[in-house]
């Protein structure tokens, strides 16, 4: 009987997870990289302002963006995504355009990294406020633009078989390069983000 339910809770588990369209999990991965922006905004808010952060927020934060925003959602993107499109001779010149940001936000990503490391003077700290500013007003346009452009018209070039094949390899790749469900587990991150930097209470935000 004990057997029989376990089986059961993880056939219940698998379904929910399957639930999860390609389009969604790809948006939802978005939602992990915007909340890493709101809190690249509050450290440029307190440099600007020439109050005290965490050091290790800027580590933190920067650290979500490379592991699992460039070296992997990214990377879903430029490995089973772009080709798509440019096999389809579709939304090539955006493709391009997001190919090259991606490689842009690598290198900002880099810097931000080596400066945080060594902010001994406020002019490191305008350095890497001015360095997250550009982060930031590529990578909202950016995202903004695959959630409305380039993914839904994902559904256009491959068949509904095809689409659901992605969806299933896409989970296989998280859970083969994060041992886990690898959203769980960096909404976690990115809420001991918020944490570091008090700004993980939505109250705080409701206008007065």
């Amino acid at each position: 009987m004990l057997g029989r339910a376990t089986s059961l809770l993880a056939e219940q588990k698998k379904e929910e997870e399957e639930e999860v369209s390609t389009n969604e999990d790809l948006m939802r991965e978005h939602g992990i990289l915007k909340r890493v922006l709101l809190a690249y905004d509050e450290i440029i808010r307190r440099i600007r302002s020439k109050q005290d952060f965490p050091p290790q927020a800027v580590i933190d934060g920067a650290t979500i963006i490379r592991k699992f925003i460039e070296e992997y959602h990214e990377k879903l993107e430029e490995d089973h995504l772009f080709p798509r499109f440019r096999a389809a001779g579709k939304l090539v010149d955006l493709v391009e355009t997001l190919l090259k940001q991606h490689q842009a936000g690598r290198r900002i990503t880099d810097r931000v990294v080596a400066t945080a490391a060594s902010l001994k003077t406020q002019d490191d700290r305008n350095r890497l406020a001015t360095d997250l500013e550009a982060f930031n007003r590529m990578y909202a346009p950016h995202e903004a633009r695959e959630d409305t452009v380039l993914f839904p018209e994902l559904h256009k070039i491959v068949s509904p078989h095809e689409y659901e094949a992605m969806g299933e390899q896409f989970e296989s790749i998280e859970r083969k390069t994060f041992g886990g469900d690898g959203f769980d587990i960096y909404v976690d991150k990115v809420e001991a983000l918020e944490k570091q930097l008090g700004i993980h209470d939505l109250n705080q935000f409701m206008p007065k």
